[in-house]
């Protein structure tokens, strides 16, 4: 194996012998394997051993023995004690999941610090169709076939194509040592319980059983990089971003092949999941304009035509302008305000407002528009609900409900962006006015 794992390093151009990377190393069967076989191909490394405290006296019997290996060697020994049920009590979280909480940090703590090359783990072939095997069982996509990848970021995995026989029989064979941990006998975990319990049946199913998995699992890799390709190219042709919202047209997906997945490989940035991107596709053709999804800080509006993915809007309290300020600050951006007490211009820009002060009641109100509310458009000289204001303007859904409105007199003074009021219009007889500038 050891002429087998040196080839492979140098074929796959993971590890490097002129950088120094950081090992971590339980004392296990296989980070021992690995340890011996990155002195074997000269391979500098330091080791990071976590002593989780959850095996009594194993536990320290497992970091004395990692430790007194490095120190034969001479190789550098980085050390953490964890109180991991404390730790797991106080996020809420299991003992597994605390466990890797901690030992990632860590490894990336030290990996950082002394300016190391990568975070090798000792991974193998029978951890990867395990890692698939729990994927498929929770409910997954292709991305979840893909299994753990040989190099992500910092973290290396040089044994992903040696099985747990090769490195045993690498181990024993060479007359190296390692420790048992007990507690991977016992079924009480959902991954040992796969790896006793049920994939030796499935192996039993057929004599390549093992090998024709990892050919299935390697085409439906294959295949997922594939669709990956084709959503960004898809992605660009059909999606289009103004200020800040995406949208879709509803005749750009109803009817392609796949199309749930690709909603939810757009979604799924945004906190939304494949059940709603399912639910999504399968209503495309009854849901109703004004229907909302909702994400993690997003939103999906549907209209007449499109869907509109926007960010959430931030909540708004609304704000009492006082008579003396000269500065607005709204969530969409800050207005400066300007007081003229001889005639002025009106501002050509249909984001800003000049006011005739003198019609004006202090302290005027900033708020989110509501349905009800009413106003006599620049222009015009009847009233008119904003509702229908908007719809008219086609401002689409995902943007209406950021609309706000300031009020004078209970009066609607000005639709914040969009249009004055034209009670609130100068005329020739203004000379005093008050002017809103965007920044």
């Amino acid at each position: 194996m050891q002429e087998a794992f040196i080839a492979h390093i140098r074929k796959r151009q993971l590890l490097d012998p002129n950088k120094v990377y950081l090992l971590a190393c339980s004392g296990g069967l296989d980070s021992m394997a690995l340890a011996n076989l990155l002195s074997a191909a000269k391979i500098s490394f330091e080791i990071a051993h976590v002593n989780f405290n959850l095996r009594g006296e194993d536990s320290d019997a497992d970091q004395q023995f990692v430790q007194s290996w490095a120190e034969e060697r001479a190789i550098k020994f980085h050390l953490k004690t964890a109180e991991t049920i404390v730790y797991a009590q106080r996020l809420g979280i299991s003992t597994q999941m605390a466990a890797r909480e901690i030992r990632y940090q860590f490894f990336e703590e030290i990996r950082s610090k002394y300016g190391l090359d990568g975070i090798l783990l000792a991974h193998h072939e029978d951890d990867q169709i395990e890692t698939i095997f729990l994927n498929l069982l929770r409910g997954t996509g292709i991305e979840g076939i893909y299994g753990m990848s040989e190099r992500k970021g910092w973290l290396i995995r040089p044994l992903l194509t040696f099985s747990r026989e090769e490195i045993a029989d690498y181990m024993q064979t060479n007359s190296h040592e390692w420790r048992e941990d007990l507690s991977n006998q016992k079924s009480d975990y959902k991954r040992n319980n796969l790896r006793i319990n049920g994939l030796p049946h499935i192996f039993k199913l057929e004599t390549d059983a093992r090998k024709n998995l990892l050919t299935s699992f390697n085409r439906l890799k294959d295949t997922g990089k594939a669709f990956s390709g084709l959503f960004d190219f898809w992605k660009a042709e059909k999606i289009r971003e103004e200020e800040g919202i995406q949208y879709l047209a509803y005749s750009d997906i109803s009817h392609l092949p796949g199309g749930a997945s690709l909603l939810y490989f757009w979604l799924r940035p945004y906190g939304f999941n494949s059940e709603q991107a399912l639910t999504i596709w399968e209503s495309l053709s009854e849901i109703q304009s004004g229907s909302v999804f909702h994400g993690n800080g997003y939103q999906l509006w549907f209209d007449r035509k499109e869907m509109m993915l926007c960010p959430k809007p931030s909540p708004f309290q609304g704000y009492i302008l006082q008579e003396h300020e000269n500065e607005l600050i709204l969530p969409e951006g800050s207005y400066e305000i300007r007081r003229s007490f001889e005639k002025s211009n009106i501002d050509p820009n249909p984001q800003n407002a000049v006011l005739d002060l003198s019609q004006l009641e202090f302290p005027l109100e900033i708020r989110t528009w509501k349905d009800g509310d009413r106003f006599i458009p620049l222009g015009m000289n009847t009233e008119k609900k904003i509702s229908d204001f908007l719809i008219d303007l086609k401002v689409p859904l995902a943007k209406k409900q950021d609309v706000k409105v300031l009020v004078s007199g209970g009066k609607i003074a000005w639709v914040i962006g969009i249009r004055i009021a034209d009670w609130a219009k100068l005329t020739p007889a203004t000379r005093h006015t008050l002017h809103f500038k965007k920044r």
